[in-house]
């Protein structure tokens, strides 16, 4: 890759043709050269493109393509991601937010803004923020409450970092260290508990290296049938729910039947088994019966 000096430099337009050619992927060139050169659109990369390079953006743009060449996702390597509406930063330390995920997040919302005046929520297990940052940013901010989880400290740095940038509906959300439910207050009930908990079995031939080989395995695995997590939090969330309040899973695509039966033995009702945008099972929610 060429380099920036007081005496040769070299644009933006030429970066990106070299990225392209020696990752073969001109999407992924182009976010990589946007995330080099600062530009905090994709509009304004391409307004300043016969721009010259500092050595520093160099510089970093050569990191990110060995890191991108050496199998190293490139969610991480950006070290940003786009969730719904949020721009995250995300690292190993976390799960690459998923279109999936987008889906469960929308069911939460919709069971959350159905309640009023006032909702509180609680995201368990948070990761990077993604799903109740996402709340946050879209439920109405007169009477809102977002608690978000996590047992990993790591994990929470990484949701603060997302916090401190919502912007006006950070003000909405409290932030708890501890397991699942642990985590939250004893004398706090719920109208939406959400959670993307482990849900992968152990030895799974399904999971793509790239996944096991970079993501956190404690955010992935769950027992020999992936629903360790899933039991215990479908469990305990129906004490926690306000009557008529709603539990909302992320589940593995054949788990549909298992968490249908594992909620209506907890005492759910209305349960629901809905499809990712790929149509495949993806989001289990069930309802505690008004009292």
């Amino acid at each position: 890759m060429p380099d920036s000096t007081d005496d040769q430099t070299v644009s933006w337009r030429a970066l990106l043709a070299e990225t392209t050619q020696l990752i073969g992927d001109s999407a992924h060139a182009r976010w990589l050269c946007e995330v080099a050169s600062s530009s905090p659109s994709g509009d304004e990369f391409m307004a300043e493109i016969e721009q010259s390079a500092t050595i520093r953006m160099v510089a970093h743009l050569e990191a990110m393509v060995a890191r991108y060449r050496a199998g190293e996702p490139l969610q991480y390597v950006l070290g940003e991601w786009t969730f719904r509406r949020i721009e995250l930063a995300i690292d190993q330390r976390v799960l690459i937010p998923r279109p999936e995920t987008e889906v469960v997040a929308g069911v939460a919302i919709e069971k959350a803004a159905a309640v009023g005046p006032t909702r509180t929520v609680a995201d368990l297990g948070t990761g990077s923020g993604a799903i109740g940052l996402a709340l946050a940013d879209e439920l109405p901010r007169d009477g809102t409450t977002v608690w978000i989880t996590d047992a990993s400290v790591d994990a929470l740095n990484v949701a603060r970092a997302n916090l401190a940038g919502l912007g006006p509906a950070a003000r909405n959300v409290r932030v708890a260290h501890g397991s699942w439910l642990d985590a939250l207050p004893v004398d706090q009930q719920f109208d939406v508990i959400v959670s993307n908990p482990p849900y992968v079995a152990i030895g799974s031939p399904d999971v793509e290296s790239s996944v096991t080989d970079w993501e956190p395995a404690h955010a992935l695995f769950a027992g020999r049938d992936g629903l360790d997590d899933l039991r215990l939090i479908g469990a305990a969330a129906i004490d926690r729910l306000h009557d008529g309040g709603w539990l909302v899973l992320e589940i593995g695509a054949d788990q549909g039947n298992a968490l249908r039966e594992l909620m209506a033995a907890v005492g759910y009702d209305e349960i629901e088994i809905r499809p990712d945008l790929a149509g495949l099972d993806r989001v289990a929610l069930g309802r505690r019966p008004p009292g």
